[in-house]
């Protein structure tokens, strides 16, 4: 199976759903991680994105359970030249039983590079072709970030690099300085993104820059080079799980008119709402990476049927302009 696909800064061609492994080898237990992952490759995916926190926070979990899951699966499967690995650095609390932000390894030089020997030995691989800021760190001096991220890429140890949940004027600031020197800069935007439109006075939970904004979207159309990709998309299942509220920041009148464009939607097409979700991320403009997480092989086999789901002019006028 051919999946659609994206061109990273650096010619790298991904495909167009990343499949996020945030709880790979916690919730997810390794053999419906590997069946998952396995499937995923099977439909024509190929990028993958974790992090090197991934999940200290669910009981048992203490950072890097994810990354060692798909170590060993790539190991098991020979599978390393089929996929693209994308992982990130400054969230991982350096004391147990703290948060990040109390905690939060960060974005120092030395942090950065401790952090990636560590996600690379994880993996058991010698290079990711992308790897993230994960959380803005404002303690280092800017400069120094910059740098240690280019001196990676210059190394051969990273592909891309991105920043998550980052203030857009932080982004710009860092890639002006990159590219006055010559160097990488950042290339990839990774926040939270979806069809339903969040409050922004309502603070969007341990992110203070989480949100994409229209300003977020007006810059990614601007900059050629630069791709967005989105984390939360179909928001924990609350487009289609009632036991799975909106969060707070969605309780304005806009949301229940979407949530019924949404619905007329899928209902005219026969897909379900995830789906149309997904399918006008992926072909909106500017288009979206959505990274995606399933927790069993049935949820994946939903998500993948968004790659096959097209939205006409139409159908993406009415679901643009309601609410």
């Amino acid at each position: 199976m051919t999946m659609q696909q994206r061109v990273l800064a650096d010619g790298t061609a991904v495909s167009a759903l990343c499949l996020g492994a945030m709880f790979f080898g916690t919730r997810t237990d390794e053999a419906t991680s590997f069946a998952i992952l396995d499937r995923f490759v099977e439909a024509g995916g190929t990028l993958i994105d974790t992090a090197d926190n991934y999940a200290f926070w669910i009981e048992g979990g203490a950072g890097g359970e994810s990354e060692a899951v798909l170590g060993r699966w790539l190991a098991s499967r020979n599978a390393r030249d089929r996929v693209k690995l994308s992982s990130k650095v400054g969230a991982m609390p350096m004391i147990p039983g703290t948060s990040w932000q109390e905690s939060g390894e960060g974005l120092s030089p030395t942090a950065i590079r401790s952090a990636l020997d560590g996600s690379l030995r994880r993996l058991g691989t010698d290079r990711l072709e992308v790897y993230w800021a994960h959380v803005e760190d404002r303690t280092v001096p800017l400069e120094d970030t910059v740098d240690a991220f280019a001196s990676l890429t210059e190394e051969g140890k990273v592909g891309v690099l991105g920043a998550s949940n980052h203030a857009i004027w932080q982004v710009e600031r860092a890639r002006a300085m990159a590219g006055r020197q010559g160097r990488a800069g950042y290339t990839c935007l990774q926040l939270s993104h979806s069809y339903l439109r969040p409050r922004f006075d309502v603070r969007p939970g341990n992110h203070m820059h989480g949100n994409v904004t229209a300003e977020v979207l007006d810059y990614v159309r601007t900059e050629p080079d630069v791709s967005l990709w989105a984390y939360g998309s179909l928001l924990s299942g609350a487009y289609t799980r009632a036991d799975k509220p909106l969060a707070p920041s969605y309780d304005h009148p806009g949301t229940p008119r979407r949530l019924a464009m949404l619905r007329e939607v899928a209902d005219e097409l026969g897909a379900t709402p995830n789906q149309v979700v997904l399918a006008w991320l992926l072909d909106g403009e500017p288009p979206v990476v959505p990274v995606v997480g399933a927790s069993s092989v049935e949820q994946l086999d939903e998500l993948l049927g968004a790659t096959e789901l097209k939205l006409d002019d139409e159908l993406r006028r009415r679901l643009d302009e309601a609410g």
